[in-house]
């Protein structure tokens, strides 16, 4: 019982923080890397590019160690699919934190909860019932986190911490003249929208092809292949596609770890607990890319994003226990034996759990 419980909550939970802290991590080191020129639409190529070069041998071994399905033509569509997703959405994330900083595409993100939550309940990956606790904490904790993750984009407050330069960053006066942050943000909501259908179709594709390696070493070939296609026409000027210093790190970093590793996890978590358990970790990352931007990029700290962060602390957590509750639920619904009705136990005890 032990080993299970580590395997299918606490692996998983460890993991997915582990994730969103070296997301933002990636995301600052690309930040640095573009503030000296490097070119996101190369960026992309290269990282996608490492990712499915180090994924190769390990998608091999997966394949011949295990008894899988076959690759039919329904599974490598909708892996193609998958992976014109991700590529739209990254050529617009990386886009949109171009125009502003990290820690505005770390707001965003926090959208995707409620927008994977609403697609799952779409898709019957999710089922809600209105008179159960746990599905109440689950809707009132997603709106919870909309909630916080708009104070943090749209009220900014007196600053805490003064920043040492200015920069395009979520902390920026929405009356300003500047419109890289309205761009920005745009761009990246847009981006996390593909990611929630990202979260959705990787579901699908888990259900029928359970082998995370072969799935993300696919699906980074059709993405850089995708993103080589968009760079070849966008950028002409072939010194962009020569990378050095700060960008050959973010380069290599964003591909072992980030479109290598990363997306891994992520298909083993949806494998494991379901596409709105992994979308469910966005919201952690604003706290660490608040702390990141005014550490490491000089961005000023404001009182509004020490409000909003609480607020979509709070919203997370509550959608938390109501996962945990279902999942308790669904446990003792398991483990509960058969018995055979009689007078003295009323048929409609039972029915007690759907209180919860």
């Amino acid at each position: 019982m032990g080993g299970r419980y580590c395997y299918r909550d606490v692996l998983p939970f460890s993991a997915m923080v582990s994730m969103e802290c070296m997301n933002v991590a990636l995301n600052t080191l690309y930040k640095a890397a573009t503030l000296r020129g490097m070119n996101y639409h190369v960026f992309i190529v290269y990282a996608y590019a490492i990712a499915a070069l180090v994924l190769l041998p390990a998608a091999v071994i997966s394949r011949k160690s295990r008894t899988l399905p076959p690759l039919s033509r329904p599974i490598l569509a909708k892996i193609v699919l998958l992976g014109l997703v991700g590529s739209s959405s990254q050529i617009l994330g990386y886009t949109g934190i171009n125009f502003s900083s990290p820690t505005l595409a770390s707001a965003i993100s926090n959208l995707t909860p409620a927008f994977t939550f609403i697609l799952a309940i779409l898709f019957r990956m999710e089922y809600i019932s209105l008179k159960r606790r746990s599905s109440q904490a689950k809707i009132i904790g997603t709106i919870v986190s909309i909630s916080g993750a708009f104070v943090v984009t749209l009220y900014i407050g007196p600053p805490i911490i003064i920043g040492t330069k200015p920069s395009p960053s979520l902390h920026q006066n929405l009356h300003s003249t500047n419109m890289g942050w309205i761009i920005g943000g745009s761009l990246l909501t847009a981006e996390y929208v593909l990611v929630t259908l990202w979260y959705i179709v990787q579901a699908q594709i888990m259900k029928e092809y359970p082998d995370e390696l072969t799935v993300v070493f696919l699906y980074n070939l059709i993405v850089s292949f995708v993103a080589a296609t968009v760079a070849l026409i966008t950028e002409r000027d072939l010194n962009a596609w020569r990378v050095r210093d700060i960008g050959l790190v973010s380069v290599i970093c964003s591909g072992v770890f980030g479109s290598g590793l990363n997306n891994s996890v992520h298909a083993w978590a949806i494998r494991l607990k379901g596409p709105f358990y992994a979308a469910l970790f966005k919201p952690l990352s604003i706290a660490i890319a608040v702390a990141m931007g005014v550490f490491f990029l000089g961005d000023t700290l404001h009182l509004g994003s020490l409000i909003g962060v609480t607020i979509i602390s709070f919203g997370f957590y509550t959608v938390m226990w109501g996962k945990a509750k279902e999942q308790n639920i669904e446990e003792a619904g398991e483990n509960r034996p058969v018995s055979i009705p009689s007078e003295k136990v009323p048929l409609l005890q039972n029915h007690k759990v759907d209180e919860v």
